[in-house]
């Protein structure tokens, strides 16, 4: 039996001025479906959803609502109160003891606001603060059906994870809009995607909606170019992922086999070592014995860490940790209270920061890109096969206009010739970025570079930073962002440490997880990648043996082998790489380094094939 539909929408049509959202869309919101909805921005992803909630009239067509139907509304800003208290916010007129026996609230709470006081004012709030506080009085009451708007914005990695587990667990009807494609694949049973006034449906998170649009896209016999390009490249990144990444969508992801059959890696990594390290040296960016120290809180105590040629590397850690202290530090724009930092002779630093900044409003669009660079070299092209094994070795790179790469990065039109103090925050996130690439830096240093930018242009972004022969730091919220472009992981803790974690995010949140419970010890890397492979389908176990309880205990423990086995696997490969990027002129050693990679990378494989098999039959 079909479930029922909780809202219609029958021939809608929408327009603002000539432009023309929606032309004739027909769809429903069943319940317990939990929607994504993606679209380039200004598409008309936030007037779809305020159509869903009535906010808004159709110029034509018809919205319906089942009677009595219960609709909970996030908008992308909140219209909090300055004044009131979250207590007040969140939990109205509730007497304490009232609350502390509603299991749902006190779950909320703990989830989204264990270090905001309930006596705090929502004036003095952050704006990350404010975003939960607004979560946090929208979750603890009952609904039908929830519409959200960018709920992941100003969410730390944490949040975002406990927020995607907490709305699989509810069961209610979700519709949200995000450019968080891991909260679509964790959370979302159905894609829509929303393109030239229609409306088109994907089963499945984003992994699906990727696979499902490069075949759509086939049969459609588009050009080649642009089937190939980004949604092929994406598509074997995923393929090739963590356990962790791959869980959920593997069934369709194997389909995707005969698209990508003979498309390599994103990122040829030994080949762009040796060119970062012809670029840099060996020396990028040294920190010894390093103290930063912000009022009465210590940062960073005693740091020895060092930056090298091709390094691609993810900083996370807890809010006020001293994330982007760090970027400003390797940047030269902080100074340390205590320790050395030195930087190569080669280094050329661009620091993409968060605050929207450095352009001039009365130029431009066109004229700040090209005063910057008019060409520029987009990355190693040109080769010379045989150099390293049987791998090209990357001599000069292709030249592209700057206006071809505005293309690129979506201004078109009379976009080109827009004033720069005329553009959304989105555009001018994408020109600043735009114009830091121009400028042919080696060692690029971004502060949440990801804000405000629609998935197609993150997919440009991260195919620029695919070829990006130098060396790379990220500060990041936006988790797939983070494991596309990154390397390794390392993470501030908000002890003054800065370490290395193997197991990526999910080793991170496991960490913080076991601190917050207070258990001592390191969690395995993918304590919850169970939980989390199952956010993103539709539901249902048919065809998975039920195994009893004594299989069930030696499934857990090979589970727990191969977890550790991996955790080995990764450290090693991480080890290869620098070593690679550190005998880059020795032919002989880079031979050897590169078969004994190419070794632990099928191992790998092998034991990640093996864990996605026992965690389906565990789950």
């Amino acid at each position: 039996m079909n479930p029922v539909n909780l809202v219609n929408l029958e021939r809608v049509e929408k327009a603002y001025g000539v432009e023309r959202l929606l032309d004739g869309v027909s769809l429903g919101v069943a319940a317990g479906e939990r929607i994504g909805i993606v679209g380039r921005n200004g598409a008309g992803k936030t007037t779809l959803l305020a159509l869903l909630a009535q906010e808004e009239v159709p110029d034509a067509g018809r919205v319906t609502l089942n009677r009595g139907l219960r609709v909970g509304r996030l908008g992308q800003r909140d219209d909090l109160d300055p004044g009131a208290t979250v207590a007040s916010v969140v939990l109205g007129g509730r007497a304490e003891h009232e609350w502390m026996g509603d299991r749902k609230a006190r779950e909320v709470l703990a989830g989204l606001l264990a270090d905001v006081p309930t006596d705090r004012v929502v004036g003095g709030l952050s704006g990350g603060e404010r975003r939960r506080v607004a979560l946090a009085a929208l979750l603890v009451d009952e609904h039908d059906l929830l519409l959200l708007d960018e709920p992941t914005n100003h969410l730390d990695l944490e949040v975002t994870d406990w927020l995607a587990r907490h709305l699989v667990a509810r069961g209610e009807a979700v519709v949200a809009v995000t450019h968080d494609r891991w909260f679509l694949d964790a959370v979302c049973t159905t894609t829509w995607e929303l393109d030239g006034g229609s409306v088109a449906a994907y089963d499945g998170g984003y992994a699906a909606y990727v696979l499902a649009r490069a075949e759509r896209e086939r049969m459609a016999d588009a050009t080649e170019t642009k089937r190939q390009n980004l949604l092929r490249k994406e598509l074997a990144w995923l393929r090739r992922g963590a356990p962790a990444r791959t869980s959920k969508p593997k069934f369709r992801l194997d389909a995707a086999s005969a698209l990508i059959a003979d498309e390599p890696d994103p990122r040829d990594s030994l080949a762009l070592a040796k060119f970062a390290s012809a670029r840099l040296g060996k020396q990028v960016i040294d920190l010894t014995d390093v103290d930063v120290v912000r009022g009465s809180r210590e940062l960073l105590r005693r740091v020895t860490w060092q930056l090298g040629p091709g390094d691609r590397i993810g900083i996370v850690g807890v809010n006020g940790a001293g994330k982007t202290t760090l970027l400003r530090l390797l940047a030269g724009e902080d100074e340390p209270a205590a320790g050395k930092l030195a930087w190569g002779r080669t280094v050329q630093l661009g620091h993409l920061a968060q605050e929207l900044g450095g352009l001039d409003d009365d130029s431009t669009v066109v004229d700040a890109a090209e005063g910057v660079r008019r060409v520029v070299k987009l990355r190693p092209g040109n080769v010379r096969p045989g150099a390293i094994g049987r791998r090209p070795v990357p001599t000069s790179g292709p030249e592209v206009t700057a206006m071809s790469l505005l293309e690129r990065f979506g201004f078109r039109g009379d976009l080109l010739r827009a004033r720069v103090g005329d553009l959304s925050g989105g555009e001018r996130r994408r020109l600043e970025l735009l114009c830091l690439l121009l400028d042919e830096p080696n060692v690029l240093l971004l502060d949440e570079p990801t804000n405000d930018l629609d998935i197609d242009t993150l997919r440009v972004v991260e195919d620029f930073l695919d070829g990006f022969a130098g060396s790379v730091v990220v500060v990041t919220h936006d988790r797939y962002f983070l494991e596309r472009v990154c390397d390794t992981v390392w993470a501030l803790l908000g002890d003054g440490s800065l370490g290395m974690l193997p197991g990526g995010v999910e080793e991170y949140l496991a960490r913080r997880r076991d601190l917050d419970e207070g258990r001592p010890g390191r969690t395995p890397v993918s304590a919850h990648a169970g939980e989390s492979g199952r956010a993103g389908e539709s539901g249902g176990g048919s065809g998975v043996r039920t195994i009893d309880a004594s299989e069930l205990r030696a499934a857990k423990k090979e589970l727990a082998r191969l977890e550790r086995q991996l955790t080995r696997l990764s450290v090693r490969e991480e080890e290869l790489h620098a070593a690679l990027a550190a005998h880059a002129s020795d032919y002989e050693r880079l031979m050897k380094l590169d078969e004994e990679l190419r070794t632990v990378r099928t191992e790998k494989d092998s034991v990640e094939t093996r864990w996605l098999e026992l965690a389906e039959a565990v789950d």
